[in-house]
Parts: structure tokens; C-alpha cells; sequence
């Protein structure tokens, strides 16, 4: 089932894109940039925020500075795929701050975790503590990255 897409016209997708580079932006100064007055902007802004599809504002940390360098890709499989055993993993994943994604796949691994972690010291007790157990897992296979080339959370509108 494919989602409705709303319609957007040009000054939505600016306001889009500049929203995703700069959350913090002021209405006045966001106005400015695409040449709408400051009423006609914000009355936009309302209806993305209405409709979802700005579903919220957050800040970004830079991980190194806050202790966190180390980021870990694992795939998990599970004993079982039925909608309980998945329920129980969810709910328990969703529990762990060191884990900043999970993803259920189609494929042989059940699960993509991204985990953000200290050093070695840390990423294994979050293998040995957390992530192996978990309700079901039966395998976790984890790649390390050495090094971040492309990190973005804006979708290109």
C-alpha cells in the first residue's frame, strides 16, 4: 500500500529544506527566505506541522563530543518471526538509549540495530548485556564503522 503523498508546491519545499538544515530558524527569518511575509509563512509552517509531515524539531548532538564515537551496524535474528516473539523484542529495544535506530528487515537477519557506543569496552557490554539478550535473539552479527561519509536526516524534498 503506497502512502498518500501531499501535495507541495515550491515554497513548501523550501520551507522543507531550510526547516531540516536549521530547525532553529525564526519564522521572520524563514519568511525572508522565500519572499512570503512573515503571516503567510507561518500559516504554511501550520499545515506541514497539521498534516505530519514535519512530525517534530529536534537538536543533533555531535557524538564525539558527547563520549559517544563508536558506532556499531548489528543484524539480529530472531528464534521466531511471529507477531509476539517481534512485539516482545520492539518493546524491549526500545528501552536502550545506546541503540539510536532499529530497523525490522526483509531478508535473513530480522533486525538492523545502529548503536552508538564509547569505546570497545562499552560496545561489549552492550553486545554481551543488552543486545544479546534480548527476548529471542539467537545471532547478532555487528560491523563496525570506521569512519561516517555521509550522515544526514534531511529527505530530499
Amino acid at each position: 500500500m503506497r502512502a498518500n503523498k501531499l501535495p507541495l508546491d515550491d515554497r513548501d519545499r523550501a520551507i522543507l529544506r531550510l526547516l531540516q538544515a536549521d530547525g532553529r530558524l525564526t519564522n521572520l527569518e524563514l519568511a525572508q527566505r522565500i519572499n512570503l511575509s512573515p503571516s503567510a509563512c507561518l500559516r504554511r509552517v501550520k499545515l506541514l506541522e497539521e498534516s505530519g509531515l514535519i512530525a517534530r524539531y529536534v537538536m543533533l548532538l555531535d557524538e564525539t563530543l558527547a563520549g559517544l564515537p563508536g558506532t556499531a551496524f548489528v543484524l539480529v535474528t530472531l528464534d521466531q518471526q511471529g507477531r509476539a516473539a517481534l512485539d516482545a523484542f520492539e518493546a524491549e529495544i526500545k528501552r536502550h538509549p545506546e541503540v539510536t535506530e532499529c530497523c525490522l528487515l526483509a531478508g535473513t537477519a530480522d533486525y538492523m540495530v545502529r548503536v552508538a557506543y564509547a569505546d570497545a569496552a562499552d560496545f561489549e557490554r552492550i553486545h554481551t548485556e543488552i543486545l544479546t539478550q534480548l527476548p529471542g535473539v539467537v545471532r547478532v552479527q555487528s560491523t563496525l564503522a570506521l569512519r561516517t561519509v555521509k550522515k544526514t536526516t534531511a529527505l530530499p524534498v
